[in-house]
């Protein structure tokens, strides 16, 4: 009879047999029991600390398994996957450097407290990264003065986490395959801490779960390496009833990762939007700021957003702002940014409305060379909405006309599809006046102002003028030499105060509260 021929694949071994061979069956057996041997030897081993409620250190760790921590002075090894179960703490309090073998993890549930002056979690080759940290639903999580490289990232299931003055640099995907510390929900602190070069963008949430934590003070630069079509900061909704803080943050792109965009809030999938964006840095990225979706209030305030033209393509990105939601429902305020060099400045898509200035508060925005195609674009208002944005500076350092501040404006007027944009008054240059340089140290306090000003007029000036944005003026002072109060009754506003002597003059902008 013609012998059968059969091939087995176990694991990565393929085993030829030939039934007609008496011993055939014997090593079958040896050969499956062999590759058995080899898949349970690439199986990570794993320590889980005794949840008695015990707070632990690492030296308690390697001590109840030398097999899981060895220890050389300062500097320690992880050789196993380690868990801190439910009732126990992990307390790292004294200077060290922790050493974590290829492909491990480090899972807590219960609680991890790092608070020392220089803690360290790295690889033990740079080129072999570990998997990261898992902290899970109920766990208590703050991390202080921690450099954290060359691992999977951090995901975060809690609600009770907090980072500060940390370092996570050169981490890669693991834990985490979407950002560096990946949010699931609650109100999360990450202040002060500084996010380079990593795989991923630096902080991120999903689209279907709702975080409002507070990301303070942070320096968030060439983050995305991976160069993906994300943000260095990719949040999903907010909670209803709280705001997320974006604020005083620099956030600075790598201008050869093209893709990489600054800060991203978008309710893909239903869901709120409340949030505040204030006083950050955004330079360099594809974009600035983007927001996504409708419902809640956003206010994005006094950030310095510049140069985020990294694509070059200005039907992809490239605005300094952007919102983009099918209705109107989200309350959005726009105030006191200073937006140059990008592609555009602010643009507005589907059924999006921004306040950008109105009857109750001036928009104090300013603009300065956001253009493409040889055009320069403030503001395109892509939209049927009627936006308001009065009291906003259109071109800055210059003198303007309402046809000069029209020419920068896409709206009603260059298609009649589209909602129109109230510009009118608006702000742009020192409209009276050149400041001598002589009187450069000459001020007043306080600015803003509410009932009265200050000032030594060790110059002096004869007179103060002061005037609207529109050169009007408003009213006149004689003034004497010496310490003087100017009593101040105006609405709300920018003005300008004029100094002046027969021979000399100066004016200031006051702004009035």
């Amino acid at each position: 009879m013609k012998a059968k021929k059969y091939f087995f694949a176990v694991g990565t071994m393929v085993i030829f047999t030939d039934y007609q061979k008496n011993n055939s069956m014997r090593k079958i057996t040896l050969t499956f029991l062999l590759a058995l041997f080899i898949v349970a030897g690439a199986i990570a081993q794993e320590y889980t600390t005794p949840n008695s409620g015990a707070t632990l250190s690492l030296d308690d760790i390697a001590t109840a398994s030398p097999s899981t921590i060895t220890v050389s002075g300062s500097d320690y090894t992880l050789l196993e996957n380690l868990i801190v179960a439910e009732n126990d703490t992990l307390l790292i309090d004294s200077d060290l450097t922790l050493f974590i073998e290829e492909g491990l993890r480090i899972t807590i549930f219960g609680a991890f407290t790092v608070d020392a002056d220089e803690v360290t979690f790295t690889a033990v080759d740079p080129d072999a990264p570990y998997d990261g940290f898992r902290f899970e639903e109920n766990s208590v999580v703050n991390i202080q003065n921690a450099t954290i490289t060359y691992g999977g990232g951090l995901r975060v299931l809690t609600t009770d986490f907090s980072i500060s003055d940390s370092t996570l640099s050169y981490n890669v995907s693991g834990t985490t395959s979407s950002a560096v510390i990946q949010l699931s929900r609650g109100e999360p602190e990450i202040l002060r801490n500084t996010f380079s070069y990593n795989d991923h963008p630096a902080i991120g949430s999903a689209a279907n779960v709702s975080v409002s934590g507070t990301i303070e003070g942070n320096h968030i630069e060439a983050n995305n390496q991976a160069n993906r079509n994300r943000p260095q900061i990719n949040l999903g909704q907010t909670i209803a009833t709280s705001t997320l803080q974006i604020v005083n943050n620099t956030i600075i792109g790598d201008r050869s990762k093209e893709m990489v965009g600054g800060i991203a809030v978008a309710a893909l999938m239903g869901g709120d939007l409340n949030a505040n964006i204030e006083g950050n840095t955004i330079k360099d990225n594809r974009y600035g700021i983007t927001i996504v979706g409708s419902g809640g209030e956003v206010n994005i305030t006094s950030n310095i957003i510049e140069d985020n033209d990294t694509q070059g393509n200005p039907d992809l990105g490239g605005s300094g702002i952007n919102v983009n939601s099918p209705s109107n429902e989200t309350v959005i305020y726009v105030k006191s940014n200073e937006i140059r060099r990008n592609l555009w400045g602010i643009t507005l898509q589907g059924g999006a409305s921004i306040n950008m200035g109105d009857d109750d508060f001036d928009g104090m925005n300013i603009f300065s060379e956001n253009e493409n195609g040889g055009v320069t674009y403030a503001l395109f208002n892509n939209t049927p909405n009627t936006i308001m944005a009065k009291n906003n500076c259109w071109i800055e350092d210059a003198e303007s006309t309402a046809e000069d501040v029209e020419d920068v404006i896409y709206h009603m007027v260059d298609d009649s599809a589209l909602g129109e944009v109230i510009f009118d008054p608006f702000l742009c240059g020192e409209v009276i006046g050149i400041e001598d340089n002589a009187f450069k140290d000459f001020g007043f306090y306080p600015n803003p102002v509410k009932n009265e000003i200050n000032f030594n007029n060790v110059h002096f000036f004869e007179k103060v003028e002061i005037y609207g944005v529109q050169g009007n003026l408003i009213t006149l002072e004689e003034i004497a030499e010496g310490m003087q109060t100017l009593s101040i009754h105006l609405p709300r506003g920018l003005y300008f105060l004029k100094f002046s002597n027969e021979n000399n003059s100066i004016t200031k902008k006051m702004i009035v509260k």
